[in-house]
């Protein structure tokens, strides 16, 4: 009886997971922005088509029922594609991909508050040449309070040494069943959901998802660069459960700020927060590559567990 206990807890506890009425425990989407020029004064005439990936496998391990040990292994993949000719140093097509292991311990307080202390190493990298370069290092502390029933509150701060030097996202994990079928749920300012559920098996509402992410290039002709992707999507969704725990999502809107660039390793910045930089004089090397926002279209099948 306590280790199920101890599975509930973890189930509400676990920020990455933003506890609602399931639990995602596997997730595979992909990813399909549509054709898009590239932005004004650039010399490239054409289209650019952005396409990703994304497999997140979350495995909690119960320890008692107040300690649990919390573990998710993330794979994402973005290729920039186009029919374009350009300078041998620069990146076309863009294809890169990430790692993500986040491991870490979740104590549950004696007040029913609870801390989480999670490592985050990285892999992200273009997948040629590896060595230590491509990896980073990172994690996340946060403090979950219990204000009520329906509502559940963490705060907390994301650290990440990027390729481009250190990152710091300050958090708030938001947990809140405003009614029998609306609630609310993120890892602000990176993701959130405004959910209705409409019926058993439907749930519909509102998303976002912002992140800046950096990868290291090992391709002989720019082994010396970096890629910094950076995109907020926000649109609408729509799941539904064909059978048992899985899960069909459908994703439509429109990424804004997107941008994939490319920059040489020496380029640093001082400190990235979530809406500013600090000593950002970099040069992109690919600017006149840059292409404009757009629509996309995420689909996603997810296996899920019930609270």
């Amino acid at each position: 009886m306590k280790r199920i206990i101890a599975l509930l807890f973890v189930l509400g506890a676990v920020s990455f997971a933003a506890a609602q009425e399931t639990l995602d425990i596997l997730t595979v989407s992909g990813h399909f922005g549509t054709p898009q020029p590239f932005e004004p004064g650039s010399t490239f005439t054409g289209e650019t088509t952005e396409r990703g990936a994304m497999v997140n496998l979350v495995v909690p391990i119960v320890l008692n029922d107040k300690q649990i040990w919390y573990n998710s292994v993330n794979y994402m993949q973005w290729n920039v594609k186009n029919d374009i000719a350009m300078a041998d140093d620069i990146v076309n097509p863009i294809n890169i991909h990430g790692f993500i292991l986040r491991t870490g311990l979740i104590q549950k307080l004696s007040n029913g508050n609870s801390i989480q202390v999670v490592f985050m190493p990285r892999l992200m990298s273009d997948l040629k040449k590896i060595d230590h370069k491509h990896f980073q290092f990172g994690g996340t502390l946060i403090y979950e309070k219990i204000y009520h029933e329906g509502l559940k509150i963490g705060y907390g701060v994301l650290y990440n040494q990027e390729t481009f030097g250190p990152n710091v996202t300050p958090l708030l994990n938001l947990e809140w069943k405003i009614s029998e079928r609306w609630s609310v749920s993120g890892l602000l300012p990176i993701s959130s959901k405004i959910k209705y559920q409409a019926t058993d098996k439907l749930q519909l509402g509102m998303h976002h998802f912002g992140l800046v992410t950096s990868y290291r290039l090992g391709e002989e002709a720019y082994q010396n660069d970096y890629i910094q992707r950076s995109s907020i999507d926000l649109g609408c969704f729509l799941r539904y459960r064909i059978m048992g725990g899985i899960h069909v999502e459908g994703r439509y809107g429109y990424s804004f700020g997107r941008s994939y660039g490319q920059y040489n390793q020496d380029e640093k910045i001082d400190l990235a927060l979530p809406l500013f930089t600090l000593g950002d004089d970099r040069t992109q090397l690919n600017e006149n590559a840059n292409f404009r926002n757009g629509a996309y279209a995420n689909v996603r099948v997810v296996y899920a567990i019930n609270l």
